[in-house]
């Protein structure tokens, strides 16, 4: 992609840093009430469930219980894992300002731009804890994207690399993004509450497949308009689309394929989608819910 000569995104929220600044223990304060808790039989079990879940955050690199050490462990990152760092922070902000570029213009007078926060590991949100494993999600309580860089390692391991591949994830979460505006995703949560766990599945199926067909409208946007698509860009972002598909998830899990439970749709349906936004431009196209 030609991303670099594009306008970065001051929609971005950098909590890279931020992960371990609460976890800090005062060690005065614990020896002070260690006497009282050890003299009852709940405050030995408070001691134990915290000294639990201390040491695996610790031991996991999700707790600091010295500052100082946090700091070593900062400046011991090599040179060139923080270049690499910032070049994909560099990169989120270019592919979030054409993100807003064209929904901007698709939606004009109505578009609201989100926020794009770059965390690590676990961060709070409007709609809970977020964490890395989980993958990169939008939450429509504070109208946030949420992407932990080390997503990009996850994508070459599914076997989608490229940076269309990647621009592809932040499209879709965008496009949920643009069906909270829109007030698609309102609709859906309310119907999921009256219906059965199949059908919650199905209209959650239906929105996601929506939200990779609103990244193939950007991808249609940035090709057309903005030049920035090179050959095999394309190829990149049908990858992505196919390797996130629930029944190749399933089975790279070890698990036999099973349609009732998917959530976010088939291989075959992402791309399938996907291209359809990519071919038409239109959102009228993007109509997943009446699609048999």
């Amino acid at each position: 992609m030609r991303w670099r000569d594009t306008d970065r995104s001051s929609n971005i929220e950098d909590r890279r840093g931020q992960q371990m600044a609460s976890a800090g223990v005062p060690s005065a304060l614990l020896l002070r009430f260690l006497p009282f808790l050890l003299r009852t039989k709940l405050g030995r079990v408070v001691l134990l469930i915290g000294g639990i879940y201390f040491a695996f955050q610790y031991f996991t690199g999700g707790l600091s219980l010295d500052p100082s050490t946090q700091a070593n462990l900062s400046q011991s990152q090599s040179s060139s894992t923080t270049a690499v760092q910032d070049e994909n922070a560099q990169f989120v902000a270019a592919i979030l300002g054409t993100t807003e570029t064209v929904w901007g213009q698709l939606l004009k007078g109505q578009y609201r731009e989100p926020k794009l926060v770059l965390y690590r590991n676990m961060t709070s949100t409007g709609c809970g804890m977020g964490q890395a494993q989980s993958g990169p999600f939008y939450c429509p309580a504070d109208s946030k994207v949420y992407i932990d860089l080390s997503f990009l390692d996850e994508l070459k391991t599914l076997g989608a690399p490229g940076d269309f591949a990647f621009a592809y994830v932040i499209a879709h979460e965008v496009g949920h993004h643009v069906q909270n505006l829109l007030g698609t995703s309102t609709k859906v949560r309310q119907a999921q509450q009256s219906g059965s766990k199949v059908q919650a599945n199905q209209l959650s199926v239906a929105l996601e497949l929506q939200a990779d067909c609103y990244a193939g409208i950007w991808g249609h946007y940035v090709n057309q308009q903005l030049n920035l698509l090179e050959a095999g860009d394309l190829a990149e972002g049908i990858a992505a689309a196919s390797a996130v598909g629930d029944d190749r998830l399933q089975q790279m899990a070890g698990r036999a394929v099973q349609p009732d439970a998917f959530t976010h749709g088939s291989s075959a349906q992402r791309v399938k989608w996907f291209k359809t936004g990519f071919d038409s431009g239109n959102l009228a196209s993007c109509n997943t819910f009446a699609a048999k």
